[in-house]
């Protein structure tokens, strides 16, 4: 194993403006990652993972090619060739419990206009399928329905046989960028500013016929939509390039809560128009959710911002945790947020409780409106007594990972095996536990002396 290197003083060029939190010391005690396997296949930009079970994952990227990899080990297992353009979605088919002869599938788009099924254990190209007229931007399983989609200019219904069920064709012009399931066969496509409703009419006694219909579109966005998630059974949210959050009700489709700016306007600005000259759209654009059953996890230009959904505030945020373009974040166990940005840098948050007054600054929505005529309601809410104390979270960084040299496009995290990213500088770094690694390293030197039968309180 190789130690890494903090690199606390490193700064990429072209910031304008440096994190307030650039580096949390050169200890990091709380950060378990002291080791890293730098793990080189990919010849160009990587910028999808996906994990495949325990211990495999795969890449891809804009090479074409999607590598299989050992996630305690870093060996490559597997490399499949199939693409001549880019990827540009990947997804992964369990095998059904039904049947007990399935093998896992691995589903990879491409620039290239084509979908290719491969067999995750062996590596065998299953299909390709040319059907299509333009570039798959999405893919999604739904494993109860035994089906999975595909997203582009159409929305395109697949059995596990990959036979064509049914489709919704030519949608828009921006065409299906994300999608998300919600209740009652029903799944949310995200095309240009708009959100679409979609019906999946599943064979009965009836018909044994598959069907797909449009139940409505959703319009309350200004403009393109970065970020679609379904939250739970209840509420989804999507999030754009200008910073509007809005969460809809996921049962009878409706806005449920809209929130405009994911920053913090200074009192000196006193008019909206002063406020968007001073804002780039890029550093309010959310970039994506992540979530949990009551709490939606933002990435906002380069800040990370927490929303409680049964309080419908904001309970956390760090409009400076990294010093650009937050990529990609998830929610780990213990309370902690991982997060990586285009600056190269992946980070660890803690989620902490603190109490305060409401006499200090707390926010009660995420942030004044951006200027569509739309109000906060929250913000129009009675202030509490001075003394009453609430209770809100910080988000206080504890680990800093600098081992790419470009943007870190995402991560998986492995409870066992630690963590993987993947960069734009074409390389993998698989982030290792030091301290439980020493401890396998023990293991596996004490299994080997037993073996040998050499086992003294010498050689211990």
């Amino acid at each position: 194993m190789l130690r890494w290197l903090l690199g606390a003083g490193r700064e990429p060029p072209g910031l304008a403006e440096k994190s307030p939190f650039q580096s949390v010391g050169e200890e990091q005690t709380q950060n378990p990652y002291t080791e890293l396997l730098v793990l080189r296949a990919h010849r160009d930009i990587v910028r999808f993972l996906v994990q495949l079970d325990d211990y495999r994952f795969a890449s891809a990227g804009d090479d074409g090619t999607v590598i299989v990899w050992n996630a305690q080990t870093g060996e490559k297992l597997l490399e499949l060739s199939g693409h001549t353009q880019k990827i540009t979605a990947v997804s992964t088919f369990p095998c059904l419990a039904s049947c007990a002869e399935q093998r896992p599938l691995l589903l990879t788009a491409s620039a290239d206009r084509t979908v290719v099924v491969w067999d995750s254990d062996t590596g065998r190209l299953v299909e390709r399928l040319s059907y299509f007229q333009s570039t798959v931007k999405c893919l999604m399983v739904l494993p109860r329905l035994g089906v999975w989609l595909s997203g582009g200019d159409e929305l395109c219904v697949w059995s596990r046989k990959l036979d064509l069920l049914c489709k919704a064709a030519q949608l828009s012009d921006a065409g299906i960028t994300a999608l998300a399931e919600i209740p009652k066969n029903c799944v949310v496509a995200a095309a240009g500013k708009e959100l679409i409703i979609f019906r999946l009419v599943v064979p009965s006694e009836g018909s044994q016929e598959w069907g797909i219909t449009e139940a409505k579109r959703l319009h309350g966005h200004q403009d393109n939509i970065l970020s679609l998630v379904s939250v739970n059974d209840a509420s989804f949210v999507s999030g754009s390039h200008i910073g509007e959050l809005i969460v809809w009700s996921a049962l009878d489709w409706t806005m449920q809560a809209s929130e405009w700016n994911f920053w913090d306007p200074s009192p000196q600005q006193d008019t909206q128009q002063e406020i968007k000259l001073c804002q780039k759209p890029n550093d309010i654009s959310i970039h994506h959710f992540t979530c949990d059953e009551e709490n939606v996890f933002a990435a906002v230009g380069r800040g990370l911002y927490v929303y409680n959904l049964p309080t419908k505030r904001l309970t956390a945020c760090h409009k400076a945790a990294h010093d650009s373009s937050v990529l990609h974040i998830a929610k780990l166990p213990n309370r902690q947020l991982l997060s990586c940005s285009e600056d190269g840098s992946v980070r660890i948050w803690e989620l902490r409780e603190r109490q305060q007054l409401t006499a200090d600054p707390v926010p009660t929505g995420f942030f004044n409106m951006w200027g569509f005529g739309r109000v906060n309601k929250q913000a129009s809410q009675p202030v509490k007594k001075q003394q009453e104390v609430t209770t809100s979270c910080s988000l206080e960084l504890i680990g800093d990972l600098i081992g790419h040299s470009s943007s870190v496009e995402m991560f998986l995290y492995f409870e066992d095996h630690g963590l993987v990213t993947c960069s734009a500088d074409h390389l993998i770094i698989l982030w290792k536990n030091g301290e439980r690694e020493s401890e396998l390293r023990s293991l596996k030197l004490f299994q080997k002396l037993e073996e040998d039968g050499d086992l003294s309180h010498t050689a211990l």
